[in-house]
This record gives structure tokens, C-alpha cells and sequence, in this order.
């Protein structure tokens, strides 16, 4: 059966992130994904190429799904903007929980020293699907006043670059957690976590505790998943 290359590209995807999620990245190969694909490794090769550009599509795709099912969040009419961007944390908050063992599965490996060019063309991809929201909620909190933010695009990409401190903490608590240190390594992530809030607040001038963005129970869902 012809089908149109959009199609094929999604049924890979699909293939790819149900056997990631249930085996992992490293257990699983590309020979395994064209076989649950009921294609070719050619055929693979057309659309992806490597399975590294499939984890990087894979991001990308979740993180289109993750936006679209906290868009009603962002657009409530009755939130100013501090509550947008606490309700945007709370809602991304609860998809990360729910999905924790299954993105360490996937995307640990994301965080080891060896992987870095992959961790970034990741992370740039999430990058630019976040970059018009949290644009978007910066120049609408500037306009009602709540914000003191002269450029809001220019903000938007320094609060999102302030992620990327999270990649060596995520590999030093991942190893933590694999010598059987868990506490330690939970405490090492959520204090990472705690000082990201802090940071987010400052740059946006606001008081301690006015955003909410923490993640109570992420790092131990997370580094408790079996790898």
C-alpha cells in the first residue's frame, strides 16, 4: 500500500515511541522499530536518518502534544499573566509525573556527556515550539502592567536558555540514583529545581514565590523508573 510520506514518517514515530517507552532508547534498535513498522530499513533511512533523528523528531512531536493539551490553560480568560504562566507550570507539572518512567526511559540518554550535540539539536527543537508562548505570555503580562519586561521575545529566550542547567545535574542525579543513592539524587534534582523558580522570579523581578515552579514528585518518579 502507497501511502502519503507524512503518514509513514507518524507510523514510525508511533512504532518508535511505544517500543522506547517500554523497553528504552538503548534497548531498542532500528531494526527493531522497521519491524514493528512492517518496512524496510531503506524505507527507514528515507525518512529518518539515524535513530538519533528519530528521538529528535519523537521530542518534537511530544512536545506539539504537551503545548496543544495546555492551551486552554494559557488562554483562559479569567488569569492575568502571572497566572497563565503558574497554570502553564502546574499543567506541564502534571504531564511530567505522568510520564516520568517513560521519559527516562527515552530521554536519559540525552543527558550523558558523549550525547551533548544531541541533547542541544533536543533541546533547540523544544526551543522553538516554546519560544512564541512564552513570548506570547511575557508581552501580554507587560502590557497588563504585571511584568516588568522591555523586550519580551529577548526574555523568553534567556528564561528558556536557563534549562539547559538542568542537563549535567539530570546526569549526575541519573547515576546518583543508579548506585542506589535515590534520596540524594532527589534531593540533588528538586534543589535544582527550587533554585530554576528563584532565578525565573529575579529575572523577572518578581517576589520570592510568586511562581510556582516546582515539581513535587517529578525527581522521584523520574529516578525511581526502572532504566
Amino acid at each position: 500500500m502507497i501511502k502519503q510520506p507524512e503518514i509513514r514518517s507518524a507510523e514510525l514515530l508511533d512504532c518508535a515511541q511505544r517500543l522506547f517507552f517500554e523497553r528504552g532508547y538503548d534497548n531498542t534498535t532500528v531494526n527493531d522499530i522497521i519491524r514493528e513498522a512492517g518496512l524496510s530499513k531503506g524505507a527507514f533511512y528515507h525518512y529518518f536518518v539515524s535513530k538519533e533523528a528519530l528521538l529528535e523528531a519523537l521530542a518534537a512531536r511530544l512536545a506539539r502534544d504537551s503545548i496543544a493539551e495546555l492551551r486552554p490553560l494559557l488562554e483562559d480568560p479569567s488569569l492575568d499573566a502571572i497566572g497563565r504562566i503558574n497554570a502553564l507550570f502546574s499543567g506541564a507539572r502534571q504531564l511530567n509525573i505522568e510520564l516520568a518512567p517513560r521519559l527516562r526511559k527515552t530521554f536519559s540518554v540525552l543527558f550523558r556527556p558523549e550525547n551533548i550535540a544531541l541533547f542541544h539539536r533536543v533541546d533547540q527543537a523544544g526551543r522553538e515550539l516554546a519560544m512564541p508562548i512564552f513570548t506570547d505570555l511575557l508581552r501580554k503580562g507587560s502590557e497588563e502592567g504585571v511584568l516588568d519586561v522591555p523586550d519580551p521575545e529577548a526574555f523568553a529566550e534567556m528564561l528558556l536558555q536557563l534549562r539547559l542547567i538542568f542537563r549535567d545535574v539530570m546526569y549526575q542525579a541519573t547515576r546518583t540514583a543508579e548506585r542506589g543513592n535515590v534520596d540524594e539524587a532527589v534531593w540533588m534534582l528538586e534543589e535544582r529545581l527550587r533554585l530554576y523558580g528563584i532565578a525565573f522570579e529575579r529575572l523577572l523581578k518578581l517576589p520570592d514565590g510568586t511562581i510556582d515552579s516546582a515539581q513535587p514528585g517529578f525527581a522521584r518518579a523520574f529516578l525511581e523508573a526502572d532504566p
